[in-house]
């Protein structure tokens, strides 16, 4: 695989700093390109750490960026607020969706879907609305949400449980043993939000589940729902009609991938997938500090059939496509010794950026946050 991209932003953890990550991109009406992102803000970079929403702007392209600021504080009484997607609402203000996280020493950690829009590009926001669903443990991963050309927004989120013990201070509380996909959807903009009725489970009784979902909507208005799994592949089922069934949950054999999340999003006149692929590495004894697979390399692949594949399709008994794919997928990160996941993706007008984390050395993944930039003359050839 050819390595392409150039480093155009990283953002380092510090004192009183010790995670930066799962960040958002948007262009904004002025042309400038807006990265929101979870910068963690005490000494706890753990998920229920107290964190914020802070933002960084470039007006180049990508190829430099403004000192960061605060987008967003959290509540006095939440935990945190974390894990942002920007995008852009039907009638042209900006939309984000971020998680809020609050404690109860009774009850547990819950982590809940908040909506908030503005009407300034971001300067300022209004009140947040909740995302339609009752009090949980539920996680709607960065960059996530999608805006259909008809103008619905779509939510997808793994949920968890009632509530957890994350914090290992308070009464135990029940997990139940398979998370689950339920998606949450808008018709006006945000004011008001529903829950899909079908809810999407593993095929297998086992521990493990259905993580941190993503939609990407096909030119038909189609829907295709990926998700993480523990399972060697990213999962999926598609949709013809909104939402209201859904085909068979299945794994989608051309991404492998050990338990890290996926993002697929349209940029120009192909559509991208990030992603960090097993084969690469699957012989490695490297995990993360939590025992998974370590998330390496992270890898981009094209396709120009509308994400239907990501191959020219030239599939024969020998090689089962597996070369294609191969030929239009590129390395962005490749040292074995580091990490890398929850990428987020932008078109800009010479190419794309890509955010994501990077473990920077440390023994964990959710450390530092990284951007790159593709140029269109790295991918022009080799893509379907």
């Amino acid at each position: 695989m050819k390595k392409i991209g150039k480093e155009v932003l990283f953002l380092k953890t510090g004192k009183m700093n010790p995670r930066n990550g799962e960040s958002t991109m948007i262009r904004l009406k002025d042309g400038r390109i807006m990265l929101a992102y979870t910068e963690y803000c005490g000494e706890d970079g753990e998920d229920h750490g107290t964190a914020r929403i802070s933002v960084t702007y470039s007006a180049d392209e990508g190829e430099s960026w403004s000192p960061s600021s605060i987008l967003l504080n959290k509540p006095v009484d939440a935990q945190n607020i974390m894990s942002p997607s920007l995008f852009r609402l039907k009638d042209g203000a900006l939309g984000m969706v971020y998680l809020r996280k609050d404690v109860d020493e009774d009850f547990g950690v819950t982590c809940v879907p908040q909506f908030i829009r503005s009407e300034d590009e971001g300067e300022s926001f209004g009140e947040a609305v909740s995302c339609g669903f009752p009090s949980g443990y539920y996680c709607s991963v960065n960059d996530s949400v999608t805006v259909t050309r008809e103008g619905r927004i779509y939510l997808p989120t793994s949920y968890t449980g009632e509530r957890r013990d994350a914090m290992k201070k308070m009464n135990p509380a029940p997990i139940p043993h398979v998370s689950d996909i339920r998606t949450a959807y808008s018709d006006d903009n945000g004011k008001t939000w529903q829950v899909l009725d079908k809810v999407l489970k593993s095929p297998y009784s086992n521990p493990k589940g259905l993580f941190e979902p993503g939609i990407y909507e096909h030119e038909n208005g189609d829907l295709w729902l990926y998700f993480r799994t523990a399972f060697g592949h990213q999962y999926d089922s598609t949709s013809s009609d909104k939402g209201k069934t859904w085909t068979p949950v299945e794994p989608n054999c051309r991404f492998t991938s050990p338990d890290s999340p996926m993002r697929v999003k349209r940029v120009g006149d192909y559509v991208a997938a990030v992603y960090n692929p097993i084969g690469y590495n699957c012989l490695q004894w490297a995990t993360e500090t939590w025992g998974s697979p370590k998330r390496t390399p992270i890898v981009l692949s094209l396709s120009r059939d509308d994400g239907r594949s990501f191959t020219d399709r030239s599939m024969n008994a020998s090689n089962a496509g597996f070369l294609d794919l191969a030929k239009h997928t590129y390395l962005l990160e490749d040292d074995l010794s580091e990490s890398y996941c929850y990428p987020s993706i932008q078109e800009v007008k010479d190419g794309l950026l890509i955010s994501y984390y990077h473990s920077d050395g440390d023994a964990r993944c959710l450390n530092a946050s990284k951007v790159i930039k593709i140029y269109n003359d790295e991918i022009k050839e080799g893509t379907v």
